[in-house]
């Protein structure tokens, strides 16, 4: 066996793990990551060199791009084409960059399809003006240059960008172990957070956050970000945030004008409309995509009327279509040291101007290069221009006249060979004036750069300067609005309901049904045999219908689930588990915020919310605590106008049985979630117990209302104003006044409506 090979084996752990590393760590630096000097990765990079090289810049014409990618290929990527296409494209495409770097004729994909752009062979394409701002320094000194994969040309390091690029157009990448997403921003907010920096080194994130209000994409559609979250993707250098579309409202139609960054507006309408096939859009009854070359971005959703609350579509829409969009922010990038890194927007910023601060002193230190170069070869031409005789008669005669001329006139070898390339025309008095001025100027160009060479504070100023040009000439207005609102929720069941008009119907045998509209007589309804109205309500078919039995408990069912008043309907027992031996006495339904008077026939009641009555239990929740022996009376729906609370109850002494009426205001009635009550109306409780009194109704009016009281006997048409009802109003909890002869038996109650009594007028 040889030892030295031997000695020289390793194992195979070893060797996979040192070739992953090697690996991943080429991933890492040559492919995924960009870096915080230009912003580029390797063939984003070496596409913007090719097209330089071939003179396409901005102020050029068109060349084909199967030109350049074949240059870039070529010459600097060895990989596929097809690759280094797909790369130039994205760079071309003004919904995937902030501020594009390659002007593009021909089909370069849609945002609908990034990805359908055409053939390299059939596009044109050359630099943008924006490109130039990474490219114009290359050739000044600024940059270090590395062989191509061949070594048989030089390529740059790293480009020397005047701006912060990966931050104005953002990117995205996955290596090995790691990734990267970095938003893009607009150009003037990023301009000035840098100029702050210059100003103030020590600047936090927050302090920064004044001006870089958070990510600008191409278009205007809402980022949904609070401050306190993009604060905190900013000094972690990870974190997300939200974009939703951009839409409004013309007719029935919601139109979308704006979608999340890279949607695709026809998956979006695939999305709807697999939600209208599945009947979890009923309020959608069209879909249809206008967009064309002047508005590239128009969706339009089709309401079935103009009664719908669009944003509450759109609201749904949100959480279950990609009309809002999740992004995560993941700040990694290659630092100044060559090594991968998640960057504070603070520290990004810092490290991108101390790149730019060597870059500009580069660049500096080579003109001054260049200019001393200059003046010392204007030097020596100066000094033969003294005496033009003798440097002629020494070219002419010498068999060396360049080391004679070096000899005699004691100039350089530079200065010497400066000389002997002088044409004859030159010798003119007039060119020597011209060289003097010429060496003038750049005696005072050597001291400025020099200045600013030695100051750091120069240093800056020259830099600020530079960037304040460039927001000058290139900066615009933020896009993107940045929004703090709440989550998107997807329609419940009720809500996906249709919002309509309906009439819910209570009849006494406990049979229930809904009809369309309210301006429908449930009395002249047909019922089963002897059966007949007991009680109605109206509301909406999205809200929540509640019933309530003799003994006080409520049951919720959903209005829209209710039976159709064309038949008969259906007996509420079936829905709900009732006591035996109870009986339903009315019906209640609104929105959540909807107020009721609830009370019974031993005088008690109370005003509560329609929502502390909804239960989602079959067997129903006990909503009012009632005496024994008494009876929950219908609800009453308030209103915003209800003024008085009208109670009718019956009462028996020596002289015979007498109904008697009191209204009180209604303020004087508590409100509660539930329970018992108070007294509406003095009715002792033996007298209860004994049946001599009981309440038989109670309304409520507004000032403008008149109130009809139904008796058994003699039904009278006459209808009471306030000003009738004076003498009857009193306190909560008195024994009120009798009413005049001939109201007995049993009272009902009915506030008419000033809008109602003018109808049936």
């Amino acid at each position: 066996m040889d030892t030295n090979n031997k000695n020289n084996s390793i194992s195979l752990k070893e060797y996979a793990e040192e070739s992953y590393l090697n690996y991943a760590m080429y991933v890492i630096l040559d492919r995924a990551l960009p870096h915080v000097g230009d912003g580029m990765k390797p063939v984003q990079r070496r596409i913007l060199y090719a097209m330089s090289e071939l003179g396409l810049n901005a102020g050029s014409k068109y060349k084909k791009s199967a030109r350049t990618v074949g240059d870039v290929i070529g010459k600097f990527h060895p990989h596929g084409d097809s690759a280094a296409y797909e790369a130039m494209v994205l760079m071309a495409q003004n919904f995937s960059f902030r501020y594009p770097l390659v002007d593009g004729q021909g089909n370069w994909g849609t945002q609908d399809d990034p990805k359908s752009f055409a053939a390299m062979r059939y596009t044109e394409s050359k630099l943008t003006g924006f490109a130039d701002l990474l490219l114009s320094e290359l050739k000044l000194g600024t940059v270090d240059w590395q062989p191509n994969f061949d070594g048989s040309l030089l390529e740059p390091t790293i480009l020397p960008a005047k701006i912060p690029s990966i931050l104005l157009n953002g990117t995205t990448g996955i290596a090995v172990g790691m990734a990267t997403d970095i938003p893009s921003h607009n150009i003037e907010e990023v301009l000035d957070a840098c100029i702050h920096v210059l100003d103030n080194p020590k600047a936090s994130t927050k302090d920064l956050m004044k001006y870089i209000k958070g990510p600008d994409f191409s278009n205007n559609a809402p980022i949904i970000a609070s401050k306190e979250e993009l604060l905190e993707m900013y000094e972690t250098g990870r974190g997300g945030f939200k974009i939703r579309a951009q839409w409004l409202t013309e007719s029935n139609d919601i139109v979308v004008n704006a979608l999340p960054h890279q949607a695709s507006g026809s998956k979006i309408l695939e999305q709807i409309a697999d939600q209208m096939q599945k009947k979890k859009l009923p309020m959608v009854v069209d879909l249809r995509d206008e967009g064309d070359h002047k508005e590239p971005v128009r969706l339009v959703i089709t309401l079935k009327s103009n009664r719908i609350d669009a944003s509450e579509v759109m609201n749904h829409l949100y959480a279950t279509t990609d009309l809002q969009k999740n992004y995560r922010a993941n700040i990694n990038l290659i630092s100044l040291k060559g090594s991968p890194r998640v960057f504070a927007l603070n520290d990004l910023i810092y490290e991108w101007l101390s790149f730019r601060q060597q870059t500009v002193l580069r660049k500096l230190e080579h003109r001054l290069d260049q200019v001393d170069d200059r003046i010392h070869i204007l030097e020596g031409l100066l000094i033969v221009y003294l005496d033009l005789d003798k440097v002629i008669h020494i070219i002419r005669n010498s068999d060396e006249p360049k080391k004679e001329l070096m000899k005699v006139f004691k100039i350089s070898e530079i200065q010497t060979n400066a000389i002997l390339e002088i044409r004859l025309r030159q010798l003119a008095k007039l060119e020597q004036l011209k060289l003097e001025e010429e060496k003038g100027h750049l005696e005072l160009e050597r001291k400025e750069l020099e200045k600013v060479i030695k100051s750091k504070a120069r240093l800056k100023t020259y830099i600020k300067t530079e960037l304040r040009e460039i927001k000058e000439n290139f900066g615009d207005a933020r896009n993107s609005p940045i929004e703090a609102l709440s989550d998107a929720k997807a329609f419940s069941e009720e809500e996906m309901v249709t919002s309509e008009a309906v009439t819910i119907i209570l009849s006494k045998g406990g049979w229930i049904r809904s009809a369309k509209g309210h301006d429908v007589d449930p009395s002249a309804l047909t019922y089963r045999g002897d059966d007949q109205l007991k009680h109605f309500s109206k509301g909406k078919n999205n809200q929540t219908a509640v019933f309530f039995d003799s003994r006080g408990k409520a049951f919720s069912l959903a209005a829209h689930s209710l039976p159709s008043a064309r038949g008969m309907g259906e007996p509420l027992t079936g829905r709900v588990l009732s006591e035996s031996g109870v009986t339903f006495e009315g019906v209640a339904i609104g929105g959540e915020e909807s107020e009721i008077l609830i009370s019974n026939s031993a005088g008690f009641g109370f005003i509560s919310n329609l929502s502390n009555a909804i239960s989602n239990q079959r067997k129903g929740k006990l909503f009012m605590r009632s005496p024994e022996g008494s009876t929950v009376l219908s609800p009453i729906a308030i209103n915003e106008n209800h003024k008085f609370v009208v109670v009718a109850f019956s009462s028996q002494d020596k002289k015979g049985v007498s109904n008697k009426m009191l209204l009180f205001p209604i303020e004087e009635l508590p409100v509660l979630p539930k329970g018992k009550g108070n007294k509406l109306v003095s009715i002792s409780t033996k007298a209860f117990k004994d049946k001599a009194e009981y309440m038989m109704d109670v309304c409520c009016l507004a000032e403008d209302s008149k109130l009809k009281i139904y008796h058994e006997g003699k039904n009278s048409e006459k209808t009471w104003t306030l000003k009738e009802l004076e003498d009857y109003i009193s306190s909560r909890a008195k024994r009120g006044r009798v009413l005049p002869q001939g109201y007995n038996g049993n009272i009902r109650l009915q506030e008419i409506e000033k809008s109602n009594e003018a109808a049936s007028e």
